[in-house]
């Protein structure tokens, strides 16, 4: 790839606009919920999937709950979504925010990262 190619993709990858919001791992057979802040949803579900995956995740509630029950005993969702405009501008107020109201709704949730 010649200089030119990489400082392009390099630009459009800093000017990407990635999905912002909070993320939520629901277990089935217990009816708990884990919430986090996503600056990029797409890539933490992967990442916290692998980690969960390899027995490396750091909540160790949410760990146990995965290693007995799987990925099937989960429903992985988008609980909410940040609209915004800048995707420059620091986000995590307005995200904890988000996650604030989640909790709101739902008390009695976790949060995927301790």
């Amino acid at each position: 790839m010649d200089k030119k190619a990489r400082k392009e993709l390099l630009q459009q990858y800093a000017n990407r606009r990635p999905e912002m919001g909070v993320i939520s791992f629901y277990c089935k057979e217990t009816k708990e919920e884990f919430l986090a802040v996503s600056k990029d949803m797409p890539a933490d579900f992967n990442s916290i999937r692998f980690k969960l995956d390899t027995g490396t995740h750091p909540n160790k509630k949410l760990l146990a709950l995965w290693n007995q029950y799987g990925e099937n005993g989960f429903e992985l969702t988008v609980a909410s979504v940040l609209k915004y405009e800048d995707p420059k501008a620091d986000h995590m107020k307005d995200l904890e925010a988000l996650r604030d109201k989640c909790f709101e709704k739902n008390p009695e949730a976790g949060k995927i990262w301790l």
